[in-house]
């Protein structure tokens, strides 16, 4: 897991447009970086959904929102359809960046045990610097935790 205060790692990832997204494209904003474990499902959906519909309070604030899944990016699509979601989703289909974020992790779900996505958020700041971390975190109120945090450092 990444601390506070250390550099973010660099990545480019494809998003639902099979467009190239970089972490160096928002440079001069905080971002909003969210690791999650599948689309389509009950918590992921509340928490992409919740982040859309905060989107525009986000972006006032001076942030952007990506959310991050081993998903393909056809299933992004999808998910993003679906839902009329309006974050960006960005496709990792082999963990790397999952990895290098910290959130790939050893899971236990009724006695079995396997790697997967831990649900992490992480605030970039607009130097490209981990402002605040969410480890294991809760789907509820989460956004808004986010939110709280944006203006905490807005202020700043």
């Amino acid at each position: 897991m990444l601390k506070t205060g250390e550099k973010a790692p660099e990545f480019c990832l494809k998003d639902a447009n099979e467009k190239d997204v970089c972490l160096k494209d928002f440079r001069g904003k905080y971002l909003v970086l969210y690791f999650y474990p599948k689309d389509n499902t009950s918590g992921c959906t509340k928490e992409a959904v919740g982040f859309s519909e905060k989107i525009d309070e986000i972006r006032k604030l001076g942030a952007e929102v990506v959310g991050i899944s081993k998903d393909s990016i056809k299933s992004h699509q999808n998910f993003i359809k679906k839902h009329d979601l309006k974050i960006i989703l960005l496709s990792d289909p082999a963990h790397e960046v999952i990895e290098k974020y910290g959130a790939w992790q050893l899971k236990k779900n009724y006695g079995r045990e396997y790697y997967g996505t831990v649900r992490t958020t992480y605030l970039i700041d607009p130097e490209g610097k981990i402002a605040y971390v969410w480890p294991k975190v809760k789907v509820k109120g989460h956004v808004e935790d986010v939110i709280a945090k944006l203006r905490e450092l807005a202020l700043k």
